[in-house]
């Protein structure tokens, strides 16, 4: 009796939501997603083309405040955390998720262009100090602020609905991302288009060393449609997830093979 009415609180409790408010919180990000793309193009006449910093300065600001202000609504516990509480530590997730990704794109060979032309100016020199001397310029001129401004969309993607909704909760969110065993539909909308940003951005990437010569092969714009392109059938599969509660496990550790496996 009380492990069925533990299973039921677990179920129902704080930061829960239904299917159709799930929709119209996806209805909402998405409309502000889009606007921030007719900003950039009816304001400033820029695209992820013509000028990849400043569209993707535009999309992460003008989604991080509606996405905190409604995944914050859905936060765990709430009689202990403040709405303002949560908007201050998703406001610390949006920075610390932002320096992740840069790291995990410098890591896995994102900025392929910086890495070869330094490999071509350092033939003849191996002193570290080289290095740095010749690196730094490429970065900083080239590749560092569209990195940033990337990271801080993909940390708005992934780690700021998290951390509005779990906190510093570490069980939580490894139950939810390691073990993918979400709870709830709340932790449906955050894991699963999480993980759809960052597999569509995998995928999103395989354009780039091609030799195709096109100017969207170029750092990070291909890898941008395809984390904004996972991110929305992230959503679309969660939503469908939260009308399909006896099959969702099953589901998701086929969701969980495909990820590892790519």
């Amino acid at each position: 009796m009380k492990e069925a009415q533990k299973k039921t609180e677990t179920s129902t409790g704080d930061g829960s939501i239904s299917a159709l408010g799930a929709f119209f919180v996806y209805l909402i990000t998405g409309l502000f997603l889009g606007v921030g793309f007719l900003v950039a193009r009816n304001l400033f006449s820029v695209d992820l083309v013509s000028d990849l910093s400043l569209t993707l300065f535009l999309l992460w600001s003008i989604e991080f405040p509606v996405v905190v202000i409604t995944y914050s609504l859905l936060r765990k516990t709430p009689e202990k955390c403040s709405c303002s509480r949560a908007v201050g530590r998703s406001i610390l997730g949006l920075v610390s998720g932002a320096f992740v990704n840069a790291l995990g794109a410098i890591a896995l060979g994102a900025t392929i262009e910086m890495q070869l032309r330094i490999r071509l100016l350092i033939g003849d020199c191996d002193h570290p100090l080289c290095l740095l001397t010749l690196a730094l310029p490429l970065i900083s001129c080239r590749h560092l602020p569209k990195t940033i401004h990337w990271s801080f969309l993909m940390s708005v993607f992934t780690f700021v609905p998290a951390i509005a909704v779990f906190g510093a909760s570490w069980t939580d969110g490894h139950r939810a991302f390691i073990s993918m065993k979400p709870s709830g539909n709340t932790e449906y909308m955050i894991v699963i288009p999480a993980y759809g940003a960052i597999v569509g951005g995998w995928f999103g990437a395989w354009p780039m060393p091609l030799d195709w010569e096109r100017p969207w092969q170029e750092w990070p714009i291909c890898v941008c449609y395809g984390a904004i392109g996972g991110y929305i059938v992230g959503q679309i599969l969660s939503l469908s997830l939260m009308f399909l509660p006896s099959d969702a496990y099953k589901y998701l550790e086929y969701f969980q093979i495909s990820y590892y496996l790519f």
